[in-house]
């Protein structure tokens, strides 16, 4: 059985507070976009994982996706699995790449061992994986709150846009990205802003990470400006980096225009 784990990109990000756990609470919407992983089981005789594509140097069992199975596998039992992933969305990019395969490998298991559980279950589960791993259950455009684990639907197609992803060979620890943001109150909530056309984002959605993320990788900042200078309708930063998006209305060829970058993810997609 096999199944497509996809990314998603921040609109909007707002650092709130600080809480007494040392934890932030944010305020962002969460977008799914189709950039697509895939992950696949098969019964076995033991359990066996593979990985292809895009090379991740981490253990076995520090992969998200294999840290699902076996939570799941703790409480209802399965086979053994052979598991395989075809990696394809970058991974420190701020596309949730890896809570995308945990989430997907939930309801894989799900489907595969015939267990009936519902939605709310498998969110409970996906939230001691990770903040954004819940989101990938139901996978819809929602608005996120408290760490990023409350979630609110909202109503939000960007159907009919080109989005242009890059992801620089640039690394940024979220941890990094957090200490050097003062929180506080956004004056304008995210959930009024995306009710505005998109080209009026560009004047009141920001993302929290960037002032101090561009501040020590200008190549980042510089990505941004030079997407609003191709014609972007709205670009920004995606989480806390180091990928940065933005929608045009028309196709770009990025590949052409990007040539100043090595080693770099350039991606365009329809949504």
């Amino acid at each position: 059985m096999i199944c497509f784990p996809n990314a998603k990109i921040n609109l909007g990000l707002n650092v709130v507070n600080r809480r007494p756990d040392g934890y932030h609470n944010i305020e962002t919407i969460f977008y799914p976009i189709p950039l697509r992983d895939a992950l696949e089981v098969v019964e076995a005789d033991t359990f066996s994982f593979s990985q292809t594509g895009i090379p991740v140097d981490a253990p076995v069992e520090k992969n998200l996706a294999v840290k699902a199975m076996r939570l799941l596998t703790s409480s209802y039992p399965l086979p053994p699995l052979e598991v395989h992933l075809l990696k394809a969305i970058p991974f420190g990019a701020g596309l949730g790449g890896g809570s995308a395969d945990a989430a997907f490998m939930l309801k894989l298991l799900n489907d595969f061992g015939k267990l009936n559980l519902t939605d709310e279950q498998l969110e409970a589960m996906a939230t001691t994986l990770g903040a954004d791993c819940p989101f990938f259950i139901r996978n819809i455009p929602i608005f996120a709150s408290g760490t990023g684990n409350i979630f609110e639907p909202i109503t939000l197609s960007l159907k009919g846009y080109y989005l242009t992803l890059i992801k620089p060979d640039i690394a940024v620890s979220t941890a990094e990205a957090y200490s050097a943001v003062t929180p506080k109150l956004s004056a304008i909530s995210l959930k009024d802003i995306v009710k505005r056309p998109v080209h009026e984002w560009k004047e009141y959605m920001v993302n929290d990470f960037e002032p101090s993320v561009f501040a020590r990788h200008p190549g980042i900042a510089a990505i941004k400006q030079h997407l609003y200078n191709l014609g972007a309708v709205y670009a920004s930063m995606s989480g806390s980096g180091s990928s940065v998006y933005a929608l045009f209305d028309t196709p770009v060829s990025i590949e052409k225009e990007f040539q100043f970058l090595k080693h770099c993810s350039l991606l365009n997609l329809y949504l």
